[in-house]
This record gives structure tokens, sequence and C-alpha cells, in this order.
């Protein structure tokens, strides 16, 4: 039997058993509405003007009222007679009334009230009568309703333990079969024995891993030759590269790699590369991220001897994605290490620092000589100058202590870049370093009608640093945010704490750093683009190394027209 008409039977029974409860219910539920409306529509009304009748009559002998209401409530009964005898004993009231009004005397006010009696047990008779008929419609509409009920629930249960499984089981088995030819297992076959569509798609299934499985056969020696091709083009490369699966199981080292780390492929290719990194320094250090469950984002320096000499490598660490037929989220499957020889471009870097520290360290004495100079002229005791030589020798200082500051900025950065920069770490207060940073650039603070505000909690610890680079620091920051902030605002300096940090920030008012470059700005060299003050660039990459070299961490928060707020996290000792 088809899928299809197995479901229509299945629904079109289940339709078919909904219809006829709701039918039964039906037809059970009016019959039932029938009889209590026959209660409530004829008897109730016979019972009701009856007791009115009755009131009224109690009226009339003891007040003496008027017959009228008497005598519509017995018009009303007289026109709803519904029961047998009720007609005799309606007729029997209405001459009795007729005589009463005649003659006004008790004995027919009794015969009168006798009448009414009678009539309102006719309806209560009558209304027990009906009562039981309507209890036997109920009791009747139970039995039917349950005894339908309960075949519809045997025949729907039926239906939901087979249908579901005779549907849902060959999907499941199918999907299996699926995954197991996904996995490359061309040796799966599936076997449905119905002649509905499971059975032919089950054929044709078959066939499909039966010509995939010739085809993986066939194309067995096109896929070795891919792989020779590959190899040889790795071990070709010039730079070392190592390549690992999703599991971390080297698969392949070219021959430069292997000259560097002093192994053999027999000793790696294949073998965990936790395994091959134990009894290998080399390896350990490439695969660090591996352990520490980190990928760094730049590319990392390396130093490792090589070709007779040291030598420096970049290792950049490139994992692999690919987004499998058929589906739409990427998996990994792999990653590998390139090492990119980078002695050259090294040395020519280390040449560039020394001649700058060179020219740097030559240019200070003459600098310092140009200052002896100017402070010489200033004195009045060798001469007085007149007011304009007075403005060019307050130039020519500002410009000399300009280039001084430029040629310390960049021996500071020789000093880092060559790794020969002392950091004294010792406990120091954190009120005094910050007060000193201020005092250090309140002058430049007046002459640019900028404000210098210091908020700091009572009660500070001491803190890990070395004093004079972190006063340099701080000075360097504050200077910052009064060069690019606006005349007559205001530079805040605040400093906080938790239970292991201090926290000093120096925030302003000023234009403020686009997003693009806020990753940038520590960067050796790097002014946003657009500024028109000046600087050399080097003075927050000297703050990052300065801070972070005692342990620390500097930080920026800034929106373009927000103005900047400049952060730095020191440890408390």
């Amino acid at each position: 039997m088809k899928i299809k008409t197995k479901l229509t039977l299945g629904v079109g029974l289940l339709f078919f058993l909904i219809v006829l409860l709701v039918g039964l219910a039906t037809r059970q539920v009016y019959k039932l509405s029938n009889d209590t409306e026959n209660i409530l529509v004829a008897n109730y009304n016979s019972l009701d003007y009856s007791r009115n009748m009755l009131k009224e009559l109690g009226k009339i002998e003891k007040e003496g009222k008027s017959f009228e209401k008497f005598d519509k409530f017995l018009k009303l009964q007289s026109q709803n007679i519904t029961e047998i005898g009720e007609d005799e004993f309606t007729q029997n009231l209405i001459e009795d009334i007729v005589m009463y009004k005649k003659q006004n005397t008790s004995l027919l006010a009794s015969k009168i009230r006798n009448d009414i009696f009678d009539i309102m047990k006719v309806n209560m008779d009558a209304i027990q009568r009906k009562s039981n008929i309507a209890s036997k419609t109920a009791q009747d509409a139970i039995l039917w309703i349950s005894l339908t009920g309960t075949t519809c629930f045997v025949i729907a249960f039926t239906l939901l333990i087979n249908l579901p499984s005779n549907i849902a089981n060959p999907i499941r088995d199918l999907t299996n079969s699926i995954r197991q030819i996904a996995d490359r297992n061309y040796q799966q076959r599936v076997h449905f024995e119905s002649h509905n569509e499971f059975g032919d798609l089950a054929r044709s299934f078959n066939t499909m891993a039966m010509k995939l499985q010739e085809y993986n056969e066939s194309n067995l020696a096109k896929l070795m030759m891919e792989k020779k091709r590959v190899e040889t083009l790795i071990n070709n490369m010039r730079d070392p590269v190592i390549g690992l699966d999703d599991k971390n199981t080297i698969l392949f080292v070219n021959e430069q790699a292997l000259n560097i780390s002093s192994l053999k492929a027999i000793e790696v290719i294949g073998k965990s590369a936790n395994e091959v990194a134990i009894s290998n320094d080399l390896i350990r250090s490439l695969l660090q991220h591996l352990v520490d469950n980190e990928i760094k984002s730049k590319p990392e320096t390396l130093k490792i001897y090589a070709d007779k000499k040291e030598s420096y490598f970049e290792k950049q660490f490139i994992p692999i994605e690919i987004i499998p037929t058929g589906e739409k989220e990427r998996i990994n499957i792999g990653s590998f290490i390139i090492l990119r020889n980078v002695t050259a471009y090294k040395e020519l870097d280390e040449a560039k620092t020394n001649f700058i520290a060179t020219v740097s360290h030559e240019f200070k004495t003459p600098i310092a000589s140009m200052k002896m100079s100017l402070q010489l002229l200033e004195n009045e005791g060798i001469g007085e100058l007149n007011q304009e030589q007075k403005e060019l020798v307050h130039s020519i200082y500002d410009d000399a202590n300009r280039l001084l500051k430029t040629t310390g900025e960049l021996l500071n950065i020789t000093q880092v870049e060559s790794g020969k920069t002392k950091i004294n770490i010792e406990h120091c207060a954190v009120k005094p370093i910050v007060m000193q940073a201020i005092e250090s650039t309140k002058s430049t603070a007046e002459q640019n009608k900028i404000k210098l505000e210091l908020i700091t909690e009572e009660n500070l610890p001491e803190i890990l640093v070395d004093k004079e680079k972190t006063v340099w620091v701080i000075s360097n920051l504050i200077s910052n945010a009064i060069r690019y902030s606006y005349e007559n605002s205001s530079v805040r300096i605040e400093v906080e704490k938790d239970s292991k940090n201090i926290f000093i920030s120096v925030i302003d008012n000023g234009l403020g750093i686009s997003s693009q470059y806020k990753d940038k700005i520590f960067d050796k060299y790097f002014r946003v683009p657009g500024t028109v003050k000046e600087g050399t660039g080097l003075g927050l990459a000297i703050s990052k190394e300065f801070i972070e070299a005692q342990g620390g961490k500097i930080s920026v928060e800034s929106e373009l027209g927000s103005g900047s707020k400049f952060t730095v996290q020191l440890n408390i000792s």
C-alpha cells in the first residue's frame, strides 16, 4: 500500500470518527434540551400563574380588591393548557370564580383554592414525570457518547502507535544510511521490503551507493597523484610549514621545518602534536597556542638558530575551516603553521634603531648647549635685550625644548625596541606620582587656559611600579589631553581602586578619536589623520611599553566629538 493511501485512510478514519462523535453528542444534547424546555416553558408557567392567583385571591378576601389581576392570570392559565386533566380543572376554576363574584362566600373561596391546587398538582406531577424522562435521556446520552468515544479512542490510539512508526522508521534508517555515505562508507545499503515509496527510495539509494563506491575506487589513483603533488609543493616552499588535523595530529612537515627542528619525518608525521612537543623545544614553542587555547591575531616573532646563525622567524597560525556540501555552518578540519624568515628585516630594523639611538644621543649635547646659551642671553648681566629679541629668544627656547622632548622620545623608543629598558619596581604611593605628573604639566595647562581637576579616593594602597617611568606616562597622557582640549575647558584625573588594581584615568573633552583609529593609536609613529597638533607619534607607544613592562595595562575609551578617556591599570603591592 502506498504511503499516501495509508495517510489518507488513517486521517480519513480519524475525521469520520470525529464527525460521528460530534453528531452523536449534538443529537443527545438536543434531545435533553427539548425535555428540559418542556418543563420550563409549560409546567413552570402554570405553577407561576397558580401561585399568583392564590396571592390575588388572598388580597380579594382580606382587602376587597378587584378581580382585575386575578382574571389576568386566569386568562394566561387558560391559554397554557398542556397536561391531561388540566383543562377540566381550569374550567372548574372559571365557573367557581363566576359564582364567587355573584356570591362572596368563604365556601366558594375554599373551592377556588382547591381548583388552583388541583391545577398545581397536575403540573407538578408532569414536572416530576418529565424530569425522569430528562434524566433517562441524559443517562442514554452519557452511555452512547462514552461507547462511541471509547471506540474512537481505541482506533485513534492504534493509529497513533502504528502509523508514525510505519513512516518514521524507514526515514530513520534511510537517514542513518545517508550519514554513513557522507562518512565515505560507500558499502552501506538499505533494505525495505515494502512495495511503496520507501521501497522505490531504497532501490534508488542502493544504486547511488554502488555508483559512488565504483567512482571512489576508480579515482583512488588520481587522488594519490594529487596528494603527491601537494606534498611536493609543500616541501619546495622556502618557509617552514607544519600541518595539523582537527585533533592536532601532525599531517605533514616540510623539509625546511625538519631542518630547523632537527627532526626526521618518521618521528613527527602521524604523531600527536603534544607527544612530539614533549621531546622538542622548538615544536613545543610553536604549539604553545594549543596548550593555552589562545590564538594571537598578530604574527609572533621567534628567534631560532638556523643557517648557522641566529635567525628570526615570524610565526603565523592559520586555521582551516570549510563548509561541508549541503550544510551552512563552518567546521574546523585542521590548521597549519608557517614560519616566515624575517631575519633580513630584523637586521634592518636593528640598524635603524641603532642609527636613531646614535643620532638622538648626539643631538642631546648641542641642544643642551643651545639651552645654556639661551639662558645666558636672557641674563641681563651680559646685556639687555629689546622686546623683539626677547620674543625671538623665547621662540628658540620653545623649539629647543620641543626638540629635546622629541630626542628623549626617540631614545626611549630605541631602548624599548632593543630590549634595554630598565624597570626599577618599588613600593610607591599613588597620590605623589599623580601630583608630580600634574605639577610637570601645570604650566602648559595654564598657557592653554585648561583647568586640571584631580578626583581621587581616600586611603589608596601602595602600588608596585617604576616611579620615574609611571610619572612620565601620566605626564604624557595629561599633556596629550591638554594638547587636544579646547580653551577654557578642563581635564580630569581620576584615581580609583578595586581589590587588586589601581586605575588612573585622564579624561578630556576634546575632539575624541574615531573608532577606526582606536586600535592603532598605541602603534609607533602613528598619528590620527587630519590632526594639526605637533607630535612624533611615539608617546603612546612608549607609554604602553612602560606600563606593560610593569605588569599593568593601558586602554582608551573615546568617541568622535565626545572626548577621550585614557586609563592606566597598575598592580597593588
